[in-house]
């Protein structure tokens, strides 16, 4: 996605989404069940989101002490961040998305697209990276 569409998606569709699946969820459940419901996630989130993010940094930090740039973990470490944060975002598909990122035969596709990308970009120049000192 180029231009303004990401934003379109991030700001416009997802809490319609959101919004459009609070109301089902009251209607047909209600909203005690929905609130609970919301208030599990979160929680059940949580937890699963420091179990991975730990076990991500002990990965990060084994390869670092064995002298090797932990870059694949760095990204998985990202994805399970990026879980977390959506998972601790009220919301049946933020929800959704989250446990996703935190089920690792889904992350290793994530991770695996994401490198796809930053080698292509990477092959096409179109990625930089400055340092300063």
């Amino acid at each position: 996605m180029k231009g303004p569409r990401p934003l379109l998606f991030i700001f416009i569709l997802i809490p319609a989404i959101e919004i459009s699946l609070f109301v089902l969820s009251g209607k047909y459940l209600g909203i005690p069940i929905t609130i609970l419901l919301i208030v599990i996630t979160g929680v059940l989130g949580a937890w699963l989101a420091k179990r991975e993010g730990l076990a991500a940094l002990r990965t990060i930090r084994y390869e670092l002490s064995a002298g090797r740039l932990p870059g694949q973990s760095i990204i998985e470490g990202a994805c399970i961040l990026a879980g977390g944060v959506l998972l601790l975002t009220p919301g049946f598909f933020t929800d959704i998305c989250g446990f996703l990122l935190l089920f690792p035969p889904v992350r290793k596709k994530v991770k695996k697209y994401i490198l796809k990308r930053l080698r292509r970009k990477m092959a096409n120049g179109r990625m930089s990276f400055y340092f300063r000192r």
